[in-house]
């Protein structure tokens, strides 16, 4: 939920209301500025540019379904818990559904906004009890992120109020992502366990080289007197 008490709130809001009016492209700062009854001074102490906005605009929605998000049960399958959480978060978008549209259409984008994005998965896969650290960790976030970006094309289009179409999407997108996931990490537990063959071996190398030279500058010392 964006607060309309706080300057940032009002600019992201403004920024979505625009976007819903006219093509996003051609919507500008000043705009935005203008829009949200600030100077584009005050705008700029807060956001780099409409990207930043839209960054924004995700942390948002990133609150505001970390807050709805109930203790899962130990029986909770994650690929299941991970679909309600998705669900979630396109029913928090479903108010915003005509600026998010335009915006989609109009390619607006930056580096900042894909770090937001990502982060947006990252914590979707938390919220859905799968952890993300680790070597696999980057592997689970840039997949959500390509099943996301695919199912969230989907749902601009999907007028039905029982969203079937986004979730028979999404469904099939998470089980086929579940299973490249199986196979993602049975890679990960075989170099695992060949980098712990590799350390014992080397370190079985290097006592029997350390006791061979031992030995050898044993039997090379003179005789004692």
């Amino acid at each position: 939920m964006l607060d309309q008490a706080t300057l940032d709130g009002r600019i992201v809001t403004a920024a979505l209301l625009l976007a819903a009016a006219r093509p996003w492209r051609e919507v500008t700062l000043l705009d935005i500025a203008e829009a949200a009854q600030v100077t584009l001074a005050e705008m700029r102490r807060h956001f780099s540019g409409k990207g930043d906005i839209l960054a924004a605009f995700a942390r948002s929605i990133d609150d505001e379904v970390l807050a709805r998000q109930r203790a899962r049960t130990s029986n909770t399958a994650a690929r299941d818990a991970l679909f309600e959480v998705v669900m979630e978060r396109f029913d928090a978008l479903a108010p915003h559904k005509p600026a998010l549209r335009a915006i989609a259409e109009g390619g607006g984008g930056d580096l900042g906004l894909l770090k937001a994005l990502l982060d947006s998965q990252a914590w979707m896969l938390n919220a859905a009890g799968i952890a993300t650290d680790g070597a696999t960790g980057p592997v689970k976030v840039l997949g959500l992120a390509s099943v996301y970006s695919s199912v969230f094309r989907t749902w601009l289009d999907d007028d039905d109020p029982g969203l079937a179409r986004t979730m028979a999407a999404l469904d099939r997108k998470l089980r086929r992502g579940e299973r490249t996931m199986q196979t993602v990490d049975e890679v990960f537990q075989g170099i695992d366990r060949l980098a712990g063959v590799l350390r014992g071996r080397t370190w079985r190398q290097a006592s029997s080289t350390s006791a061979a030279g031992s030995e050898t500058t044993s039997s090379q010392s003179p005789p004692s007197t």
